[in-house]
């Protein structure tokens, strides 16, 4: 039997799996928690990639699995971290590891078939690669939240909280932004804020981020949005050398006021979206399990 090809997105919250027979028809589905071992127990984040992977091939044999991640270089640095995956690999019905690429790598191949051009993911944080050959050539940004990631969730919602106490620290009317924010932290006043925001995880300042985009009439709002699809298509540019541009995660893919502005930035070149990423692996896995196939966006 030739089986199916599997591919994998895991994220940081979730897992997500696809299996595709030789026709490209998707056969299967597997759905569990988050895969990245920097954010969750390396034990757990290897059970749960290995749990939609079994889902997702059904008792099939597979051909060939395609793992795209953040975190990459935990797994395939630190041997207890890889033994760990390796032994959920195996548990899934993997007879041979997965090629394990970048988060990135397979949002490229889930926006365009092309083999080179560049990927730009904007969601709670943010990077720019060029890929050639389908594979990570250079990258522009992707620093992580304490020294970068413009343009992302997490930025998006460090402004505005910090443009609502520049506000209140300067005695000034509040906008509806800043109001927003007060509300969303069920604070009233500068001190109480900064103390709420510091009280939680700093990845939660992300949640903040719908604000922006919601109040871009505010003035203060729509100046958190031109900074942030401008960083974005710089981003993008420092990275390109050719092909289209995939545009990727939920704040650069969607047609919000930031993914609407980045694409008129970006409208000297092709622009593309990743829509299912687990399904780009998939099509991924397939070329090597089955050769040349139909990319899922070509399929009808």
């Amino acid at each position: 039997m030739r089986g199916v090809a599997v591919g994998v997105d895991g994220g940081g919250t979730a897992t997500r799996a696809v299996a595709v027979d030789a026709t490209g028809a998707v056969v299967g589905r597997g759905t569990s928690g988050g895969a990245n071992p920097n954010s969750h127990p390396p034990e757990v984040a290897a059970a749960n990639v290995g749990e939609a992977i079994a889902a997702a091939a059904g008792g099939r044999p597979v051909g060939a699995c395609v793992l795209g991640m953040a975190g990459t270089s935990k797994l395939v640095n630190d041997p207890v971290v890889a033994g760990l995956f390796h032994a959920a690999f195996a548990g899934a019905g993997l007879t041979e590891p997965p090629v394990v690429v970048t988060d990135a790598e397979v949002a490229f191949v889930a926006g365009t078939d092309a083999e080179a051009g560049t990927v730009v993911i904007s969601g709670t944080g943010s990077i720019a690669m060029r890929i050639e050959g389908r594979r990570r050539a250079a990258t522009a940004g992707g620093f992580g939240w304490l020294l970068g990631d413009e343009g992302s969730a997490f930025w998006l919602g460090r402004e505005a909280v910090r443009t609502t106490l520049r506000a209140l620290q300067a005695g000034v009317a509040l906008g509806p932004l800043a109001e927003a924010v007060l509300a969303a932290a069920g604070v009233d006043d500068f001190g109480p804020l900064i103390t709420a925001c510091n009280a939680a995880p700093p990845i939660r300042l992300a949640a903040y981020a719908p604000l922006v985009t919601a109040h871009v009439d505010d003035p203060v709002a729509a100046d958190i949005v031109e900074r942030a699809a401008l960083a974005l298509c710089a981003e993008a540019e420092a990275a390109w050398v050719e092909g289209p541009v995939v545009l990727a995660g939920s704040v650069a893919a969607h047609y919000n006021p930031i993914g609407a502005r980045l694409r008129e930035l970006l409208a000297a070149h092709t622009v593309e979206t990743a829509t299912d990423n687990a399904a780009g692996a998939a099509w991924l896995a397939s070329l090597t399990a089955f050769g040349e196939q139909p990319h899922p966006k070509h399929r009808h």
